[in-house]
């Protein structure tokens, strides 16, 4: 039974990883208008010959709720530190790619900084 709840813990996890993994192909065709709709208004925006390229900011350390504290000074961090740039490239008004700069590894992953970024239009994707 203990191995059971567990393993649905890491699972649970690790979906704050495949969030963003995710995203780089749910959003891939959506408008731009429904992009800022669900992102919000972009921090930086960039014309490019064919299109444009937004990008949202996530420089505050991201820290989920799960840390362990020990004795002298042990501590087990199992949560999501780390910044993220969430960057669309848009041509003819719809997103054609999107990356992730700036993300530290963790042990949910190398995106799970990014999932507050995308959970919104993820979730607007799937409705």
């Amino acid at each position: 039974m203990m191995r059971i709840k567990a393993l649905s813990c890491l699972l649970a996890l690790s979906a704050c990883a495949n969030v963003p993994l995710q995203a780089k192909h749910d959003l891939l065709g959506i408008a731009r208008s429904d992009l800022i709709a669900c992102a919000g208004v972009p921090d930086n925006r960039e014309t490019v010959p064919d299109g444009e390229v937004l990008q949202w900011r996530q420089d505050q350390q991201v820290q989920g709720p799960f840390t362990l504290k020990g004795p002298m000074s042990l501590e087990l961090d199992l949560s999501g530190h780390g910044t993220c740039h969430f960057v669309a490239r848009l041509r003819r008004g719809r997103v054609a790619q999107v990356e992730y700069t700036g993300p530290s590894g963790t042990l949910l992953g190398p995106y799970s900084a990014c999932r507050p970024l995308v959970l919104a239009c993820e979730r607007f994707v799937r409705r």
